[in-house]
């Protein structure tokens, strides 16, 4: 079953006034719908807008893996364990929460920044809490999240390009950039996803993603629903 959620129908939430705008694609914060709590393991797919000197104070986590995505700009991540990164476009950063890590987020860059950030359960609760980034990944490069049984692809697709999306209990696709046809273009397929749109597909088996323009999505492969 394939159910495409638009882009323009996420929560609206963040602080105008301090410079911070966020769309949800889940129940988060102060909003709650029980009939869209979470898919599989991913409990939030959220994008924020930051301007210049805008963040997030510093707040903690637990039990969580928390994977970010940025767009536009840069993130500055400071946490608890006294590391500072900056993550930039075509960057992956993953904060896998563990028994617990408190952390601070901002834009100290000159320009707007605009990310995605992924919550998924974790498969058992507790761990080492951990901060990695992998740079410049790359077309078609899994970064795997053994604490949610999960595997998230990044694939970058020329106009008409076409690639399998992974067999899996739960698939969720997040066009980041351009237009994507989930299917073959029959009439029961599901009609072309644009940026920000998001398919989520239970059961997926022998599914393919054409890009109706040059695209970038990020595809995730879960196995587990999570704790």
């Amino acid at each position: 079953m394939i159910q495409l959620r638009r882009g323009p129908g996420r929560y609206r939430g963040g602080d105008a006034g301090a410079g911070v705008e966020t769309l949800h694609a889940f129940s988060f914060g102060g909003f709650y719908d029980p009939q869209n709590v979470r898919f599989g393991a991913l409990v939030a797919c959220n994008e924020e807008r930051l301007r210049p000197g805008a963040g997030f104070a510093e707040h903690p986590h637990r039990d969580m893996e928390i994977v970010t995505w940025v767009l536009d700009g840069e993130l500055t991540h400071e946490d608890s364990a006294g590391r500072t990164e900056t993550v930039r476009p075509g960057d992956v950063a993953r904060l896998s929460a563990g028994t617990g890590i408190r952390h601070v987020e901002r834009n100290a860059g000159p320009a707007p920044l605009t990310f995605l950030q992924m919550w998924l359960m974790p498969a058992e609760p507790g761990g080492t809490p951990s901060y990695e980034i992998v740079r410049g990944i790359a077309d078609g490069t899994p970064l795997a999240v053994e604490e949610a049984a999960a595997v998230l692809h990044v694939r970058r697709l020329r106009a008409g390009g076409r690639t399998a999306l992974p067999d899996a209990p739960w698939v969720y696709v997040h066009v980041v950039r351009g237009a994507v046809r989930i299917g073959g273009g029959g009439a029961g397929d599901a009609p072309p996803a644009e940026a920000g749109d998001a398919a989520r597909i239970a059961g997926c088996e022998r599914l393919d993603l054409t890009a109706v323009e040059p695209a970038e999505v990020l595809v995730w492969e879960m196995q587990a629903a999570g704790v």
